[in-house]
């Protein structure tokens, strides 16, 4: 093995067990880790092995290194797959071992304007439910989010109802039943309203999705825009490039 192959299985060993030590508490969240120098002792390396190792740590979003004051374990993002159909927010939470809660700000009808006419295909002044939600991770809030809905097609919506899925509520309609979402992502600063819900200072950066869904005749059913907490929340979206497979 040449010096090259050495030092990164070296920097991935020590990637490795500070990764172990995080998640078994020896360096809880917020806390700092060992310097660089410290390091070096403890698992006799160079400090260009450690610093490759905290880099990747850092990339990976365990750790955040804040200049002249050390590197500090960062509280862990919560992960959703934007391309996937199958699991609901609460299920992707629990499956990162994280307790989901969504709470109904406020649920009103108030009637569409040229905007809202135009994003849900309907007339001006037609009723809309609008539907007002913070979606929380153990207890921190994660995402603020504004729906708006057709009324003549969801009379039936409730608070308590919109406490779980929207979507899985929908589904149980069966001329509700949703085809597809379109979605858009930007990056966003917080306004005063946003900075509030997410409890944030107003100018940090936001991750917006705006949402378009559609049921299977192509009407739509949904508009929302979604803020997401710049540090808490990341995406990942996939790409399937292989090709149908040919039959006779």
């Amino acid at each position: 093995m040449n010096k090259k192959n050495i030092d990164q299985s070296l920097h991935s060993y020590v990637k490795n067990e500070l990764v172990n030590a995080i998640q078994q508490g020896v360096y809880p969240v917020k806390s700092q880790l060992p310097t660089e120098a410290e390091l070096c002792q403890m698992y006799d390396v160079s400090r260009t092995t450690i610093r490759n190792a905290l880099q990747q740590l850092v990339i990976d979003g365990y750790v955040e290194r804040i200049q002249g004051k050390g590197t500090f374990v960062a509280s862990r993002r919560v992960k959703q797959t934007l391309s996937a159909t199958e699991g609901n927010y609460s299920e992707q939470l629990r499956l990162q071992g994280k307790k989901p809660k969504i709470q109904v700000i406020d649920l009103t009808v108030v009637p569409s304007d040229e905007l809202l006419s135009a994003m849900l295909e309907i007339d001006e002044n037609e009723p809309v439910h609008r539907l007002e939600r913070i979606r929380y991770a153990d207890d921190a809030p994660l995402q603020y989010e504004i729906s708006y809905l057709p009324w003549r097609k969801t009379t039936w919506l409730t608070k308590e109802g919109c406490e779980h899925s929207l979507y899985q509520l929908l589904q149980s309609h069966p001329d509700l039943s949703l085809a597809k979402t379109k979605e858009h992502l930007h990056i966003v600063l917080a306004d005063e309203e946003v900075a509030e819900k997410l409890s944030i200072s107003i100018g940090d950066p936001c991750i917006q999705i705006e949402t378009h869904a559609y049921l299977a005749d192509d009407t739509k059913i949904e508009y929302s825009i979604a803020y997401f907490h710049g540090e808490k929340a990341s995406f990942t979206i996939e790409r399937n490039y292989q090709k149908p497979t040919q039959t006779s």
